[in-house]
């Protein structure tokens, strides 16, 4: 009987690149689990009807209720001086509307969209490594932002109840368990109310990414459909981030200038009578109130200044392209003679927003980009650098909103900044 002496077939071998990006795909799916996770503990995810009752129910008790009820029952008739119940009514019902704010939109947002898609943290770049490790660092900013600025605020909110504590004379475990419970509710709702904030500075942090790539990209001698799409996408999605947080952001302002003015009046009309012990809630609120406001302004800034840029790389290249004899676009080639169908991966072809409407972004209408054969017969290179020239005036156009927003807020910052200090 005759040995079989055929060698065995060599072991398959994944590439080290697929084994590279599916290890960081699978970090970004955890730090978005982390942060669902975190966003589900304090309320934010509403997936369902049991999800949404308990999520305000808590909200209800905690926020507003337990405050509440030790305002009410543990007020010290004998000490005037260190304690005025209007005063913590007025700061209460400041802190729960602007944390209530900051919930019903996130949820809503959140229920709607789901985590990926509301961040934008879609598949469509999620093969690349530079992206997923851009997005694994701007998720952990997110918490090292909150985490700071909870921190600190935690600092004086709590130096300001143990100042209260001390001059308000009560027993000591009567003093203690409302000294606990007080800044259990107000790390609650100061936490709900930052956290709309920061997420607003992820989401615009996620899309920078995709900004500062796309003057990389343009340095790429690529087809100039690839450029447009890619544009358009871009276009699409700040408009799509103006749209999702415009009322969060007008009913934040609205309300922190409301609850700034109201401060104003208290602060002046009682001059006689306030101190740091009965009126240093209002320091308290008014800088956790700014820091939310600050962090947005920030982020909208930030994404304002990086679209607006994109309009003078785009003229840029348009020039440069336009000048120079060699067209090697005009190839389909780039610098190191990779064919455009083998980068068509990075920046797959696929159904486009033809509209940056800002009634309703989210039923645009769709249809697919042409193909390079279908954009060959009917228009020269010239054409489509020139028609790629005039489409980035619409990210233009969209990249106005936030600086509108800024401009609205521009214009009380000095205010808030005086009453922060009071």
């Amino acid at each position: 009987m005759a040995l079989d002496h055929n060698p065995p077939p060599p072991p398959i071998e994944t590439p080290l690149v697929v084994v590279e990006e599916e290890v960081n795909d699978t970090q970004v799916t955890k730090s978005l689990r982390r942060l669902e996770t975190f966003l589900g503990i304090f309320g934010f995810c509403q997936y369902s009807a049991l999800s949404f009752t308990l999520s305000w129910l808590c909200f209800l008790l905690l926020g507003v209720a337990l405050p509440l009820f030790i305002i009410k029952f543990s007020y010290c008739s004998n000490c005037d001086k260190y304690e005025v119940r209007s005063f913590e009514l007025e700061i209460l019902i400041s802190q729960s509307i602007v944390a209530a704010i900051s919930l019903l939109c996130i949820s809503h947002n959140l229920r709607k969209y789901g985590l990926r898609k509301f961040l934008f943290v879609d598949r469509y770049h999620g093969h690349m490594t530079l992206f997923l490790q851009e997005y694994i660092r701007k998720i952990n900013g997110f918490f090292r932002l909150l985490a700071v600025w909870v921190l600190l605020c935690f600092l004086l909110k709590s130096a300001r109840e143990v100042v209260h504590v001390i001059y308000v004379h009560r027993s000591w475990w009567e003093s203690v368990g409302i000294l606990v419970a007080l800044l259990v509710s107000w790390t609650y709702s100061t936490v709900i109310y930052l956290t709309g904030s920061a997420l607003y500075h992820l989401v615009c942090n996620l899309q920078v990414i995709h900004f500062e790539n796309y003057g990389k990209l343009l340095e790429r001698d690529l087809d100039v459909a690839v450029y447009i799409e890619e544009h358009i996408r871009l276009t699409h999605h700040l408009s799509k981030i103006s749209h999702r947080f415009r009322i969060f952001l007008i009913l934040q302002f609205l309300f922190v200038t409301a609850s700034q003015f109201v401060s104003l009046l208290e602060t002046t009309g009682n001059r006689g009578i306030i101190n740091f012990a009965n009126g240093g809630d209002f320091v308290v609120c008014s800088i956790v109130e700014l820091v939310g406001i600050i962090i947005c302004l920030h982020a909208a800034a930030k994404i304002s200044h990086r679209a607006q840029g994109l309009g003078s790389v785009a003229s840029r290249w348009h020039a440069l392209v336009t000048c120079n004899p060699n067209d090697a676009s005009q190839l389909g080639m780039n610098n190191g003679g990779i064919s455009i169908s083998e980068t068509a991966y990075a920046y797959p072809s696929g159904s486009l927003p033809i509209s940056c409407s800002e009634s309703d972004l989210e039923s645009v209408d769709y249809v697919p980009i042409p193909t390079n054969t279908q954009l060959a017969s009917y228009m020269s290179m010239y054409q489509k650098r020139q028609a790629f020239a005039e489409i980035r005036l619409q990210l233009r156009i969209c990249s106005q909103i936030p600086v509108e927003q800024q401009s609205l807020v521009g214009r009380l910052i000095g205010f808030l900044s005086t009453q922060s200090s009071l």
